[in-house]
C-alpha cells in the first residue's frame, strides 16, 4: 500500500509542463521588452515628462516624435512637403567645421 502512494506522488500532471512553459515565455517577453527599450534609449516613453525626439536626423527616413501628456505624435517631414519645394524659403547657409561645430550664416 505504501508503494502505491509513493508512485502516485512521483507521477506528474502533464499540464504542469504547459504552465511552466507559459511562465518562462512571459519572463522572456518582459526581459525582451526591457532590453529593447533600454537599447534604443526609449526610456523617455515611460516617463511622465513631455519630450521631442528626432529619429534618423538628416536622412530621408527622418521622423520627429513628440510626447505631450498622454499623446504621442509622429511627424515625417517628407510626407508633408510638396515635391516642387514651394513651401518655405531659404534664409541662410550652414557650414560644418572639421571639429563638428556648425556655423549658420543668415542671408
Amino acid at each position: 500500500m505504501k508503494r502505491n502512494l509513493l508512485r502516485k506522488d512521483e507521477e506528474s500532471d502533464p499540464m504542469s509542463v504547459v504552465s511552466n512553459l507559459f511562465d518562462v515565455a512571459m519572463v522572456f517577453a518582459v526581459a525582451l521588452m526591457v532590453a529593447l527599450v533600454s537599447r534604443y534609449n526609449m526610456t523617455e516613453m515611460l516617463s511622465r515628462e513631455d519630450f521631442t525626439m528626432v529619429k534618423n536626423p538628416g536622412k530621408e527616413n527622418m521622423e520627429i516624435i513628440t510626447k505631450e501628456g498622454e499623446k504621442i505624435n509622429r511627424y515625417t517631414p517628407s510626407e508633408n512637403q510638396e515635391s516642387d519645394g514651394s513651401r518655405g524659403k531659404r534664409v541662410g547657409i550652414a557650414y560644418e567645421l572639421d571639429n563638428g561645430e556648425i556655423i549658420y550664416v543668415p542671408e
